[in-house]
């Protein structure tokens, strides 16, 4: 196993589509939710531990060997927006690219066939994360990661924000997201014994509104 792929695989610059993504952030600035680096802290942490658990879940399932239709079935249940189901299909059919040609494998191959139009991002994430070597841990600490670090990046651009400051967010949130990860891991050990019902379902509502606002925009920076 070499832990660096995990580097690889949650690097920014990887080439999974997420630049493309503010994960929320470009609809809470919009309605003045997000104005601040103290506000991007909570809204990111409100995140982490709902969307960012669930992604992180399904991620370390998939990475664990759980059937990865199902957990994308799970994951559908998981996500009532219909704009989220949609980007997170569309990061998944990205990420799926980009997986295959770096570590290419049966597994990716076959969820590749079986969903075309792309299987949910964290479940894609997973298998990859499996075909590099790596843990269930690791997949759930890349998820985990991607939930927070994707809107941070975001803000940057939206409010010019200092980046700084936005790193400086990241930083802080470390030690949650160690616990997020943790938890996910934990679910995922659950759900090769009990099934996809043994993952964490937190919702996030108004998530779920704030992208259907956003897909509804003329104008926008972001995918979603």
């Amino acid at each position: 196993m070499s832990r660096a792929a995990l580097l690889v695989l949650a690097d920014g610059r990887f080439p999974a589509g997420g630049h493309a993504h503010s994960g929320g952030a470009e609809e809470a600035v919009g309605a003045g939710r997000i104005r601040d680096a103290g506000e991007l802290a909570a809204f990111c942490r409100g995140r982490l531990h709902t969307a960012g658990l669930v992604a992180a879940a399904l991620a370390a399932a998939a990475a664990g060997g759980t059937d990865p239709l199902a957990l994308d079935e799970a994951a559908d249940a998981r996500t009532p927006s219909p704009a989220l189901r949609t980007a997170a299909r569309r990061l998944g059919r990205q990420l799926m690219r980009a997986a295959r040609t770096t570590w290419p494998d049966p597994a990716l191959d076959a969820l590749a066939a079986a969903r075309p139009r792309g299987a949910h991002q964290p479940v894609v994430l997973g298998l990859a994360a499996r075909a590099a070597g790596l843990t269930p841990l690791d997949a759930a600490h890349a998820a985990a990661y991607e939930s927070v670090s994707g809107p941070a990046t975001a803000t940057v651009r939206l409010l010019s924000l200092d980046p700084f400051d936005a790193t400086a967010v990241l930083a802080r949130l470390a030690p949650e997201l160690d616990q997020v990860a943790a938890r996910a891991t934990e679910a995922a050990r659950r759900c090769a014994a009990e099934g996809p019902g043994a993952l964490p379902a937190a919702s996030a509502p108004l998530l779920e509104i704030g992208a259907e606002a956003h897909a509804a925009r003329p104008v926008r920076l972001f995918a979603s």
